[in-house]
């Protein structure tokens, strides 16, 4: 009998858009000879599945389900693919905990501590050959004072962003004292980002992301991507407009820098307490080729131009060949915990 799996997508932030395009992507490399697929989608107003004939049903929320021309659909497994609130933040998370669903993806509190950069950076802070970037925490009530307390501890150009975001959505690069004002209120103004922001000072070096995932309890580092944008900084535009950016894949780094890269991001899903499949991104500092981390990310885009996926091929494995192991190394994780 195939296994039922609940592919979720959508969201309550701006990055719906995009997980409805990792959705898409990771539903067309399932195995249809083990799986069945329902792709809800996820939304403020209604959590809903749509068949192929187009009839739509409604998630029963007491035990996440579907009833389907009077039966009941159970599902052995969530598929997370929400980037953003609720699904990256530790909401579903806890919800699919308390109903004993597993889900393919970080808990509850490793995600809502991910999602919350400040605190992430404060975790990772002493891991051997790791540097963060000098940064200021600023919250509702430093609104006001917010340039000054900037200027004081920080040194420009700087980045501003939500604390709590993703995508780049809400983020800012400053070069000039005149911008920070309104930097910090687009950061602050970005829905759903818990109305906190990070401000960072600029690190200049070359940008690179990188998947690390645990399956049969090793944690395995996939080949890093470069990313090269004519941008001021990667953001979103860069991220999700064709011909914006170049991202080399494997990216052309040395041996000692692919070993020094491997053991720190290990060091970084260990520390945090990763599970399934995360995306690190960081920066080699000009001049130092320091690490300089930049965010964790524990839902990470799945279209095909995605980091994610073309370092799965960089890999030499398929995407399909690389969710079916996903999938069946959750379930086995799962059922030993419990």
């Amino acid at each position: 009998m195939k296994l039922k799996i609940a592919l979720l997508c959508g969201g309550y932030s701006e990055e719906a858009e995009v997980s409805f395009n990792s959705a898409d992507f990771v539903e067309q490399n399932l195995n249809r000879e083990r799986y069945d697929i329902y792709k809800i989608k996820i939304s403020p107003e209604q959590w809903l599945y749509k068949n192929e004939e187009g009839s739509t049903y409604s998630i029963d929320r007491n035990d996440f389900s579907l009833t389907i021309e009077g039966k009941k659909v159970h599902f052995n497994l969530i598929f997370m693919m929400i980037h953003g609130s609720p699904g990256e933040n530790g909401l579903l998370q806890g919800y699919f905990e308390m109903l004993g669903l597993p889900y393919t993806c970080c808990d509850s509190l490793t995600s809502s501590l991910t999602m919350n950069k400040a605190y992430t950076k404060a975790i990772l802070n002493g891991i051997p050959d790791l540097f963060l970037a000098k940064s200021v925490q600023l919250f509702e009530e430093d609104r006001a004072k917010a340039p000054s307390i900037i200027q004081s501890k920080l040194r420009l150009p700087i980045f501003v962003k939500p604390n709590a975001g993703g995508s780049s959505i809400g983020m800012s690069k400053v070069e000039k004292a005149a911008d920070i004002e309104s930097a910090i209120k687009l950061a602050f103004n970005t829905k759903n980002t818990g109305k906190q922001v990070l401000v960072e000072e600029f690190v200049s070096g070359r940008e690179f992301s990188v998947g690390v995932y645990k399956f049969n309890d090793i944690i395995k580092v996939l080949p890093a991507t470069e990313v090269i944008t004519e941008n001021a900084f990667f953001n979103y535009d860069a991220k999700y407009i064709p011909g914006l950016t170049q991202e080399i894949t494997p990216a052309e780094i040395n041996e000692e820098q692919i070993n020094r890269m491997e053991r720190i991001v290990k060091d970084i899903y260990l520390k945090l307490n990763c599970k399934g499949l995360i995306r690190i991104d960081f920066f080699f500092e000009n001049g130092t080729n320091n690490f300089y981390f930049i965010e964790v990310n524990t839902i990470p885009g799945q279209t095909k131009t995605s980091f994610i996926p073309q370092q799965i091929r960089a890999a030499g494995k398929t995407e399909k060949a690389f969710y079916t192991e996903w999938i069946e190394d959750t379930l086995l994780s799962f059922t030993t915990e419990n």
